[in-house]
């Protein structure tokens, strides 16, 4: 459906298309009284701060990245994390615990790119699973955490839904 017809139904709004005002005035117009709008897209212009302070007679802040609006008519929308990127910019954002891997796995496959740049050739590649499966490995161990290890039945069955 379209997002003028879903505002009227959902309690929760999420834009994470990467374009401006995806969230507008036309849409909180007839959004739901405590309707929560958070952006995961894009800088901190996918929800329209402006149409909603021209639509609001006070905003205050909650709690901490959760500002609510009073419009006109009685109705509250609440706006997470100041229209900033959510998973950003409220909470812990993105712990460090799952950067260092994103930047170790794209470290090692920096390394297999420049070591197999001639079988690759000029071409967008899926990262290989043996280099997932090293930096998982490589952040377990240095954890100090031992996992079990698949036996040849188990990995046989986990490759038994594939067509050939």
């Amino acid at each position: 459906m379209s997002l003028v017809e879903a505002a009227k139904h959902g309690d929760y709004f999420i834009a994470v298309t990467g374009n401006q005002y995806v969230i507008r005035r036309e849409h909180m117009e007839v959004m739901k009284d405590g309707a929560i709008l958070a952006n995961a897209g894009h800088f901190d212009v996918e929800v329209n701060k402006h149409d909603l302070d021209a639509l609001s007679t006070s905003k205050r802040e909650v709690r901490k990245n959760i500002e609510e609006y009073v419009l006109e008519d009685g109705r509250k929308l609440y706006l997470l994390a100041e229209g900033r990127l959510v998973n950003l910019g409220a909470g812990d954002g993105h712990p460090a615990e799952i950067m260092d891997m994103t930047f170790a796995l794209q470290a090692v496959s920096l390394a297999y790119v420049n070591e197999n740049y001639k079988e690759i050739g000029n071409r967008i590649i899926t990262v290989p699973y043996e280099l997932d499966k090293q930096v998982a490995n490589l952040k377990l161990e240095a954890l100090g955490i031992k996992i079990d290890s698949l036996t040849d039945e188990q990995k046989v069955y986990l490759e038994s839904w594939k067509i050939d």
